[in-house]
This record gives C-alpha cells, sequence and structure tokens, in this order.
C-alpha cells in the first residue's frame, strides 16, 4: 500500500476517534442535563408536597393584550405634592397690591418692574387656558406649567382664569386660587393683570425668574 493510502486512513481513523469523543461528550451532557432536571423535580415535589391536577375543562383560552400600564401611584403622588405645595388656605390678600387691578410682586421688585409689566414691557413667551376647569385640574395645570415655562427660561407668560361669570353666584372663585397658587410658587416674581386686548380681568400676566 502506497504511504499516500496509509496517511488517508490514519486520517480517516483519526477524524472517527474525533466523532465517537464528540458523541460520548454530548451523550455525558444530556445525562447531566437530565439528573440535574430530576433532582429539581424531586425537590419541587418534597418542598411543595402532593398536587393534585386540575381536570381539563375543554375551553379554549384565549389570548389577551395586556393593558398599558399606568403610573398610578406616581400620578397620586405628584397630586399629593403638588395639594401640599399649592395650598388653598393660603391668605394672599395681605401680599396683593391695593390697586384695582391687585397685582403681586415679590419685596425685592420693584414697582416700576410692574408698571413695565402692566404696559406690556415683555412679550408674552407662552400661555395657558385654566377657563372651564375644576380646581384640582387648574391647580395641576398650573404647576406644571409655570414649573415647565421656567426651566424653559422664559420670562413671561399668560395665565387665563377667566371672568368667573359661569360659575354658581357668578363668583370668580378660579380666579381668586390662580393668584393664590402663584404667589406660592418661588418662580413668579410678579403679576398683573393683562391688558384689555389679552384677556383684560380674565387672565393674568405672569413674570418669572430669569433662569
Amino acid at each position: 500500500m502506497s504511504s499516500r493510502g496509509l496517511h488517508t486512513l490514519s486520517e480517516l481513523k483519526a477524524a472517527l476517534d474525533q466523532a465517537r469523543r464528540e458523541a460520548e461528550r454530548q451523550e455525558a451532557l444530556q445525562r447531566e442535563i437530565a439528573a440535574r432536571e430530576k433532582r429539581e423535580r424531586e425537590l419541587f415535589a418534597v418542598t411543595v408536597g402532593p398536587v393534585q391536577p386540575l381536570r381539563p375543562t375543554g375551553r379554549a383560552r384565549q389570548a389577551r393584550a395586556l393593558p398599558t400600564p399606568e403610573p398610578r401611584q406616581r400620578q397620586r403622588d405628584e397630586r399629593e405634592a403638588l395639594r401640599e405645595s399649592l395650598s388653598d388656605e393660603f391668605n394672599v390678600d395681605t401680599l396683593l397690591e391695593t390697586d384695582e387691578t391687585l397685582s403681586f410682586r415679590r419685596p425685592e421688585i420693584g414697582l416700576d418692574v410692574v408698571r413695565k409689566l402692566r404696559r406690556g414691557g415683555w412679550a408674552i413667551q407662552a400661555q395657558i387656558d385654566l377657563h372651564g376647569l375644576r380646581r384640582d385640574p387648574a391647580r395641576v395645570k398650573l404647576n406644571a406649567f409655570i414649573r415647565d415655562a421656567a426651566e424653559q427660561g422664559l420670562r413671561c407668560v399668560r395665565v387665563v382664569h377667566g371672568k368667573g361669570l359661569g360659575s354658581p353666584g357668578r363668583e370668580p372663585v378660579l380666579k381668586a386660587r390662580v393668584r393664590s397658587w402663584l404667589v406660592q410658587k418661588n418662580e413668579v416674581l410678579a403679576f398683573v393683570q393683562a391688558r384689555p386686548a389679552e384677556g383684560g380681568s380674565g387672565a393674568l400676566v405672569v413674570l418669572l425668574k430669569a433662569s
């Protein structure tokens, strides 16, 4: 037999040996997996104890789409935080300027700033309309609006609260609430009643802190 034939037989034998070892390795691996699964079943049976399988009902189970998760706890926390931070019991009357529009300014803000705000010295960069909303939704929306406006670096915004003509007894309940809430917001430096063309007694022009 030629040397080439001997070489081919040697390679074939080596390949067969390798295939045999791989098959033995796979068999050992399968035995190990089966033994581990058996131990796990036995451990489960000892831990849980005897169980009775449910009888088949013959009813087909239809897969249903899961509802979209809602962060209800976070929403409750946020509403609670808003109720604590923007109180309805806050007495704002003593902080308002005693003019015909009951304007407001922080102690460090001069009267000239209020006059400039009333004349339209700052361009209105954003507004929110709370007209027609109930107290709690209005408070939540106003708080978020002022916070977002301040984070965006806005200086002058308009808050429309309505004139209260549709309220019971025609009393402008929301109007008074909005003034009280704004005074409690640290981002607010001053506010005045809007000019007639900007909403008049149904809106406020608010000056925010510079970012």
